[in-house]
């Protein structure tokens, strides 16, 4: 579709993701396709919550972390491990610990800047079972699958569950 609707201009060339619950879709973010500012956009009045949150209820004894909804999109889709996004490092909120905390191993797939490793460590200050892997420097899940593969995330996942 090349015409945005009606009070969506500004989300025009970006990609739709939806927030999808068993009642339906309850949000809608915006991603930025190649190098522009802001990365992602919201709708107005809509609040940060968690990406895939559904997850939760079919996955066994660990989950996945990631910092953004694409991460968690190519995490779920390319290796299989369940996946639940946070929408940047600084919206992880305290009562995720609560929903996270049956888990046996929660994975933090931390981006590899600063603040990708300081989400890592406030995630792990709060709940006693995280694994934290900081992607290579400058990338994040989705780059680094696109440029060393999937086997790169499988790996240190496997290794991360072997460990225990």
């Amino acid at each position: 579709m090349n015409e945005a609707l009606p009070g969506h201009e500004q989300y025009q060339g970006r990609l739709a993701i939806p927030y999808i619950t068993p009642s339906g879709v309850v949000d809608i973010r915006f991603r930025a396709l190649g190098n522009v500012d802001p990365k992602y956009m919201g709708m107005p009045g809509a609040k940060t919550t968690m990406f895939n949150a559904q997850v939760v209820l079919t996955a066994n004894d660990y989950i996945c972390v990631t910092e953004g909804e694409f991460d968690a999109i190519t995490v779920n889709a390319k290796t299989k491990h369940p996946a639940v996004g946070i929408p940047g490092a600084n919206n992880w909120k305290p009562y995720y610990t609560r929903i996270l905390d049956d888990f046996d191993t929660v994975i933090v797939l931390a981006d590899g800047d600063a603040p990708g490793l300081e989400f890592g460590k406030k995630i792990s200050r709060e709940l006693g079972n995280v694994n934290i892997i900081q992607m290579p420097e400058g990338h994040d899940v989705n780059s680094i699958v696109l440029k060393e593969g999937v086997d790169f995330i499988n790996d240190r996942i496997h290794r991360c569950l072997n460990a225990e």
